[in-house]
């Protein structure tokens, strides 16, 4: 939601506390000798960042409210930055975000999470057998990258049982950039150094902040621990058919990158990726082989109705049917709020 200029979330919310009779002031410590510190996880109410090189554990200050800290986050830090063993600092700012990206539980869920904060790059993972390829899911995080003004990268793991070119034709209209990964060219023949897919991704992951996303059980977390090599995360099977087992990552991690070029963010495997937060007319423009279509269309068309310029569209071959599929069912599902 944008207020004024600015863009507003749940955090922005001010509620008003009841009793108490103490004097209240809006005079707040400017706190100018605070340290700069860049989130790198967030567990259960505690705050890794990293300050000058050490990693320091921090709270929140009671005065920032109900100002969420994301992974991601450029925050002001003080107290004890020593980074010690027990010592624990205080976090009383963070900074303007340059990209804030959400996702909600489901489309019936009106509560924003925030999933990362200050990322430019969003790595959608998806396995291409071993659990089967979720294009829904791909399209939902696609709209969730456009709206946050993050740029998409298509990752797709396990080429060795499935083929890749079906999936790319779909998405070859978006002109998505994309990485095919496999056994084969995970690694070398001995396992000893990196592969042609590795090298790949980190070459499209250099300089940039890049948030990666997918459903558990695809090899996102593998492929960061192969990007991040000596920070390995645990992996676990996940049941291809149920979702069920081990989901091994259960809260976001930066890493950065050997070389120091970049940073890779791992998130938890997810289930669904909800969009309530996302006025529905904008969703068009996740689809830009769809959307010079829409100028024949009628005032506040559906994209879903007789008279929608689409259809047309499609029908000259300026895109795929399968597109307009996935739009039409997005859009089902995001105001009638259908299961995906």
């Amino acid at each position: 939601m944008r207020r004024y200029g600015k863009h507003t979330d749940e955090d922005d919310v001010r509620v008003r506390p009841r009793g108490g009779s103490r004097p209240r002031t809006h005079r707040r410590p400017a706190h100018e000798d605070a340290a700069e510190g860049f989130v790198t996880t967030v567990d259960r109410g505690r705050v890794t960042c990293l300050v000058e090189g050490r990693r320091v554990v921090a709270m929140k200050a009671r005065e920032l409210g109900r100002k969420s800290v994301a992974v991601g986050d450029r925050v002001a830090v003080v107290g004890d930055l020593s980074g010690g063993r027990d010592t624990l600092a205080r976090i009383v700012r963070v900074e303007e975000r340059s990209s804030v990206l959400r996702r909600t539980a489901d489309d019936s869920d009106p509560f924003e999470r925030v999933v990362v904060a200050n990322a430019d790059q969003l790595a959608i993972v998806t396995a291409l057998a071993d659990p089967e390829p979720r294009p829904r899911l791909i399209d939902r995080c696609l709209v969730a990258a456009y709206d946050a003004g993050l740029e998409p990268l298509l990752i797709l793991t396990k080429a060795d049982l499935a083929p890749a070119e079906p999936l790319l034709r779909t998405y070859a209209p978006l002109g998505v950039r994309h990485v095919v990964t496999s056994a084969e060219n995970f690694a070398d023949a001995e396992g000893a150094a990196e592969g042609a897919a590795v090298a790949a991704a980190r070459e499209l992951l250099a300089g940039r902040t890049t948030a990666f996303v997918g459903h558990s059980g695809v090899g996102k977390t593998t492929l960061v621990n192969a990007l991040v090599p000596g920070r390995e995360r645990a992996t676990g099977a996940v049941n291809a058919v149920t979702g069920r087992g081990r989901h091994t990552t259960v809260s976001a991690l930066a890493l950065p990158l050997p070389d120091g070029s970049g940073w890779v963010i791992d998130t938890p495997g997810v289930r669904s990726f909800g969009l309530h937060h996302i006025d529905p007319s904008r969703v068009i423009y996740a689809f830009p082989d769809l959307e010079p279509g829409t100028a024949g269309c009628p005032r506040a068309c559906s994209h879903d109705e007789p008279d929608c310029a689409l259809d047309a569209w499609v029908a000259e071959g300026h895109a795929e049917p399968a597109r307009l599929y996935s739009l039409r069912r997005l859009l089902a599902t995001r105001e009638r709020r259908e299961g995906d």
